[in-house]
């Protein structure tokens, strides 16, 4: 089945959905060019495989085996008790197999997701999708996969198995260039598996003819001790008692790293005799359990014993945690009468140097985190201590204060620095919105929560899954009121950016009707607002004209300076445009842009840019367009903004060919659609946006002919979301430009 690139909304959809129908068993040139449409934003063909920080000690017929098993299978699971290794060896394997994928080796590390519901849009996250649309995730993950060469690395499944095994099944059967290696502490029970238990390390003595110093638990063993101890040797004095510890300990990594990390403070034989006394304390209390399940408990056990008593209590409630976290937040949600605020630094710090607990320097500050073996421990401990519910608590009142500092401070001048700390909260964001959702007590709160969050939502590139959350907590949560009345008008702004008018309406007139029933002023006039925008986007000028209108007046009383009514101001000059009232759309967009550097705001401010760069090129000065087009652009990458992105590179298509040069706007046309059908409806769906796209599609075509456009297009299509925005700025030249697809 042949084919011609589809260029059009709705000949890409029809097609699409051909495609997906047909299991997407088409021509392999289709493919390739159906690849370069569908490029996502954040895509770098060599995966995001994450690097080696530690060296990989042994296993060289394992790793032999299951590089094998992948040749033969297109799954292959790892399976094993924690802490035996499986993560580390599945990094390895995907290591040294990655030059056998052409479209890269992709990592997803499920270990701190807790909602089934979830495990597709985390594998979307992962891969780079910034699939904010209303097309159902499985339908987008596995049309986006079809043409794909890559091997998928998917982490701890063990505690979202059924979910896992629908996911993977499906892109088994969807994506047939596609082979997945998985880690879990079960197999998965998806046809075609292939299960590879993993057993600890060979301790000395199970090969009588092998050198007690070649044998892997010893040299995984000298490796981390060394790390901590760099003179440290085994030779004839203590290879005695280092191979008894490694005995002892079952050859499992982790308690073997663990018990490295005492020589510190301790010698081997020293380590060696407080193991064994572990051991026996733990003998009558786990009789039931499996040996090595022991051995790793009594060494996690262990290290837990040689922590001070507050320090034990910290690591417990540190278990709350889902993600890396900051030491403020540990001040807040951990401190109490028996553990005050004062003593937590040099509390975790003691954790720091005794490797429980892992730090390193990220954008945002010093972050911190528990491996995940040792979290679940904490979690036991503080199951039993009776804290867990008062600790959940605390940590969703942090993360709420969290996202109401961000939502005051959004609009401001550290904009940047919140769309960043907001990305690096995700994991802990979620926590907290899951306990808020499960308990019926909790939903009001989850509804303060996720409304809070609305410029994470929108701005932060995360639609869809506020669009989910959203729906979930005002099904739970049905009584009118003020949070609910937010929490609908933000749903509704939600959908707006996605292009799902329809729903986006429904959800402002609902808002506005409760808002009157619970006299919420505010709330009836961002649903005005968002019902604006609805009729902007559906080509409604005049009721647009009228209900944004509305929302700036009100915004311009001074009685409230939302973020959520700012937008209006570009929205309405945009519609000003459409209808050639160009003086008055400029004089708005200049007061919007003033009004934006006075607050130090930069994303709306782009956005004014942008429609600035619009009415410039219709004006003909077409010099000063590219500039603020580009400058918008500049603005919108700091974000990572695909939607405002595509917007400013539509308009830099069109100005490249009103001056001739119909090869670059060909290229950026390709680019900007690649990343407009993954973030929602291609052009909102929009009458004005559509017809200035296929405008610049026929120009197109008229400079170049028709194949000569299909080429160019395509090679734009197969730039990364990087590559695009560098293209479109003038950062990266035509040359550059149609290298990609020899690199393809």
């Amino acid at each position: 089945m042949s084919r011609t690139v589809p260029v059009t909304a709705r000949d890409r959809d029809s097609v699409d959905a051909a495609r997906v129908r047909c299991g997407g068993r088409t021509a392999r040139r289709d493919e390739t060019r159906e690849a370069a449409m569908d490029t996502p934003a954040g895509w770098r063909r060599e995966g995001n495989l994450p690097a080696e920080l530690t060296s990989f000690v042994g296993r060289d017929r394992l790793l032999a085996t299951i590089r094998q098993r992948l040749q033969d299978s297109r799954l292959v699971t790892i399976t094993g008790i924690g802490g035996v290794g499986k993560t580390r060896t599945a990094l390895r394997v995907a290591h040294q197999v990655s030059g056998q994928f052409p479209d890269g080796v992709w990592y997803v590390d499920l270990s701190r997701l807790q909602d089934a519901t979830m495990v597709r849009h985390a594998v979307n996250s992962s891969l780079g999708i910034p699939d904010q649309s209303a097309r159902p995730e499985a339908e987008t993950l596995s049309e986006w996969l079809i043409p794909r060469d890559l091997l998928l690395v998917i982490d701890s499944c063990e505690h979202l198995v059924d979910a896992c095994a629908e996911l993977i099944d499906r892109v088994l059967r969807d994506a047939p260039r596609v082979r997945v290696l998985a880690t879990s502490r079960q197999a998965l029970g998806v046809p075609g598996e292939q299960s590879f238990p993993i057993s600890p390390l060979r301790v000395p003595g199970e090969d009588a003819a092998e050198s007690p110093f070649v044998n892997e638990s010893v040299r995984l063993f000298t490796e981390r001790a060394t790390s901590v101890v760099p003179d440290f040797t085994v030779d004839e004095d203590n290879v005695t008692a280092v191979s008894e510890l490694c005995r002892r300990l079952d050859g499992i990594p982790l308690a073997i790293e663990l018990a490295s990390v005492r020589l510190r403070a301790l010698s081997v034989e020293q380590i060696l005799a407080l193991l064994t006394d572990r051991f026996s304390l733990l003998a009558g209390a786990s009789r039931t359990a499996l040996p090595r399940h022991q051995t790793l408990r009594a060494a996690i056990g262990w290290s837990h014993e040689l922590c001070e008593p507050a320090e034990r209590l910290l690591w417990a409630r540190l278990s709350i945690f889902s993600s890396d976290f900051e030491l403020e937040a540990v001040r807040y949600i951990c401190a109490s009468e028996d553990l005050p605020a004062e003593r937590i630094v040099d509390l975790v710090a003691g954790l720091v140097e005794k490797s429980i607990l892992l730090s390193g320097n990220e954008p945002v500050g010093v972050r911190y985190r528990l491996l995940d073996t040792l979290r679940h421990y904490g979690k036991e401990w503080l199951d039993k201590l009776g804290e867990s519910d008062w600790v959940r608590r605390r940590h969703r009142d942090y993360y709420l204060q969290v996202a109401q500092r961000g939502e005051h401070a959004w609009s401001g001048p550290r904009q940047v620095y919140w769309f960043s700390r907001m990305r690096q909260e995700h994991d802990n964001i979620r926590a907290a919105l899951d306990y808020c959702l499960r308990d019926a007590e909790e939903a009001r709160t989850g509804l303060e929560l996720l409304s809070s969050l609305w410029f994470m939502w929108v701005a932060c590139g995360f639609a869809r899954e506020g669009r989910l959350y959203l729906e979930r907590a005002l099904q739970a949560c049905t009584e009118p009121s003020k949070e609910r009345c937010k929490a609908l008008w933000v749903l509704a702004y939600v959908r707006n950016a996605q292009g799902d008018t329809g729903a986006a309406l429904e959800a402002a007139e609902q808002c506005s009707a409760e808002a009157v029933r619970v006299g919420d002023s505010i709330a009836v006039i961002l649903a005005t607002k968002m019902q604006g925008t609805v009729a902007f986007l559906q080509g409604d000028l005049h009721k647009a004209t009228a209900l944004l209108g509305v929302a700036i007046e009100f915004h311009r009383s001074g009685r409230e300076l939302n973020p959520g009514l700012l937008p209006a101001i570009a929205e309405l000059a945009v519609v000003l445009t459409q209808q050639n009232e160009l003086a008055e759309a400029e004089a708005l967009l200049r007061d919007c842009r003033q009004l934006c550097t006075e607050r130090g705001e930069l994303w709306l401010r782009s956005y004014a840019i942008w429609a600035t760069a619009t009415i410039e090129r219709i004006t003909g000065r077409t010099e000063q367009a590219v500039l603020d087009a580009q400058e918008a652009l500049r603005i919108k990458r700091s974000f990572h903004d695909v939607l405002g992105a595509v917007l400013a590179m539509e308009t830099l298509s069109g100005l490249a060919a009103d001056q001739g040069d119909g090869v670059r706007a060909a290229r950026i046309l390709g680019a900007a659609q690649a990343n407009w059908k993954l973030f929602g409806l291609p052009l909102f769906g929009s009458p004005f946006f559509g017809t200035e796209h296929e405008a610049c599609v026929k120009e197109c075509k008229r400079i170049l002919g028709e194949e000569a456009f299909l080429a160019a297009y395509q090679e734009g299509g197969e730039m990364s979301f990087e590559e695009a925005v560098g293209y479109a700025m003038g950062e990266i030249g035509g040359a550059a430009a149609g290298d990609f697809q020899a690199r393809v």
